[in-house]
């Protein structure tokens, strides 16, 4: 009986609604006219719809886009219910067929018109819902695009810029104490060349700050930079939409699937690329629609729920439902549904924390305490995806296991991961000309060893490409810490050789395979340069000719010292044996 009242609106003498309408045939034409009306501004709504999509605004100005599909069909169908509401109350469309009743009991109208009311109210409820959400993600936009700003300071402008956008901006202040890696005299004579106030701007000390300071040369920049980003999405679309890109075919804005980003994903795909530019076409065809897809969800997505079951309660209220009544009748089952989706739940709090604490993002190495090692590739609030750095396999987990288990992130503020090459040499070498050696093995391997784009996988106090007067790659950036590589371990006399091992760090943790499988090759080079022996394994009584060996390593003695004073022993040969 409950239930049957909970699904049934008393209205005065009138049962249900139902009943409300067989009482007038006027009130018949009203809700009829209404039904029709809806039904024409849903459709027109689709077209409208359809029809931003295809427009530029929607690309350049996204979240207004979003505004728009979300404002305008609420909009008009208050419109239209407040004007039938109108004509309602004013006896308009009821003409004389006004239903007499008691004093104590709602009219027909006045009936009808508290259920065009509440239909008015729920519209309202359902467009505050939506629309919040949009304006809060446009406030972490607006936060994300000031981090890119900061960004492109830290890196004295990007690829793209063109006409060196930084120093139209800002002007480099030289210190005014010489700093203590330069000499004196070079350091004035740099300030009297545009050359050599270039190399001093692009100069690092050994702690990896630069030296001098900035000016702005106009008022606001950040506003300025954000013109000339928007002026390079501007080109990036007119290449889209006129073919001049990399398909050679003209790319259609609104096309199923989608090809061309709006303007917030493509500033994401600047941000996961380093910010550099990104070529017209250059993605499979519905890939801007993925990338869409794939962005978290975050706690936001529970705002626009919590708002409208607000406003159903307040509307069931204000009807005269006894929400203690209503509460107890559902109780029972909203308990059944709690037990039913416990895991469910427990999987999106756990995805709420995990985003929240930043535990890990997409894209970090991490390992579990199960052993498996990969990366990140996909978090939502029921699973979580971790790829195996050779994508030979991918990890499927329910998010809440992620919060207590044992997580090691290989990525998460470590910017400099170990790079360890083991070798073991002949007893017949001398250590020391051999850890002099390995010395020039990390010395090479720190300038030759780069990845596709040309930067430098080794961290290092001064980038390389500095002396060339060129812009650091940023393998000199956070960099906080006392670091001088490479480092050179004796570690053990062995059975058949004298083991030894090569330092450098890294930038991350991927970038460690690429180097030491580099720092070999460099090693086998100059092994065979110099004459350093890797033995086989002695497992025999030794019959060769020691004596002859050693006269052929002998000869080569000379050069190897010219080794040993060139790059010197490395922490060999300052004594003290230090904190590893």
């Amino acid at each position: 009986m409950a239930e049957e009242d909970l699904t049934q609106i008393s209205a005065g003498e009138f049962e249900t609604v139902g009943h409300l309408l067989a009482s007038s045939e006027s009130l018949q034409i009203a809700f009829f006219i209404m039904i029709a009306g809806m039904i024409g501004i849903v459709l027109g709504y689709r077209k409208f719809s359809s029809w931003v999509g295809s427009q530029k605004f929607y690309y350049q100005k996204p979240h207004f886009a979003r505004f728009l599909r979300r404002a305008v069909l609420p909009v008009f169908a208050i419109i239209f219910i407040t004007i039938i509401n109108i004509h309602i109350q004013t006896g308009f469309l009821l003409g004389e067929d006004l239903a007499i009743i008691e004093d104590n009991e709602l009219a027909p109208e006045e009936i009808f018109a508290k259920i065009l009311n509440t239909f008015n109210i729920l519209v309202i409820g359902y467009t505050i819902s939506h629309l919040i959400p949009i304006s809060l993600i446009k406030r972490d936009k607006t936060i994300l695009e000031k981090e890119d700003f900061d960004a492109w300071f830290e890196m004295r402008g990007f690829i793209d810029d063109g006409e060196d956008l930084f120093h139209k901006f800002y002007k480099w202040v030289p210190p005014n104490i010489t700093p203590e890696e330069i000499e004196e005299k070079e350091f004035k004579e740099k300030l009297k060349t545009k050359e050599g106030m270039l190399e001093l701007e692009q100069f690092r000390t050994t702690r990896g700050n630069p030296i001098g300071g900035y000016e702005k040369l106009i008022d606001n920049p950040f506003e300025e930079w954000k013109k000339s980003e928007r002026a390079k999405y501007e080109k990036y679309y007119k290449n889209c939409i006129t073919g001049n890109n990399q398909s050679g075919r003209k790319l259609k804005p609104g096309a199923k699937p989608d090809e061309i980003f709006p303007i917030d994903v493509w500033r994401e795909e600047k941000r996961v690329n380093h910010y550099e530019p990104i070529i017209p076409s250059s993605r499979p065809p519905g890939y801007a629609k993925k990338k869409n897809e794939n962005i978290p969800k975050s706690a936001k997505q529970i705002l626009p729920v919590g708002i409208f079951v607000a406003t159903v309660l307040g509307v069931i209220a204000w009807w005269g439902v006894d929400l203690i009544v209503l509460a107890t009748a559902t109780g029972g089952l909203a308990i059944g549904m709690g037990l039913a989706l416990q895991e469910t739940m427990q999987n999106y709090f756990a995805y709420i924390l995990i985003r929240k604490d930043k535990i890990f993002v997409e894209g970090e190495r991490v390992k579990l305490d199960s052993g498996y090692n990969g990366y990140v590739h996909k978090i939502t609030p029921r699973v979580t995806y971790v790829k195996d750095a050779l994508n030979e396999s991918i990890a499927i987990i329910p998010t809440r296991q992620l919060v207590n288990a044992q997580i090691i992130n290989y990525t998460q503020g470590n910017k400099m991961v170990p790079a360890i090459v083991d070798v073991g040499v002949s007893y017949l070498n001398d250590p020391k000309q051999v850890s002099a050696i390995l010395v020039k093995v990390g010395k090479r391997a720190m300038n030759e060893v780069v990845d596709i784009k040309g930067k430098h996988l080794i961290r290092q106090i001064r980038c390389p490409y500095l002396k060339n007067n060129q812009p650091s790659c940023g393998c000199d950036k956070d960099i906080h810490v006392d670091i001088n590589q490479p480092v050179v371990r004796f570690n053990q006399f062995n059975d058949s050789s004298l083991d030894f091992s090569v330092w450098v760090y890294v930038r991350d943790y991927g970038a460690q395979f690429k180097t030491k499988t580099d720092m070999r090759m460099i090693m086998y080079e100059e092994f065979k340069k110099y004459d350093i022996r890797i033995p086989w394994p002695i497992r025999t009584v030794y019959q060769g000719d020691e004596k002859r060996e050693q006269e052929e390593i002998n000869s080569l003695n000379d050069q190897r010292n010219e080794v040993i004073d060139k790059y010197g022993l490395g922490d060999l040969g300052r004594g003290g044996g230090g904190e590893e």
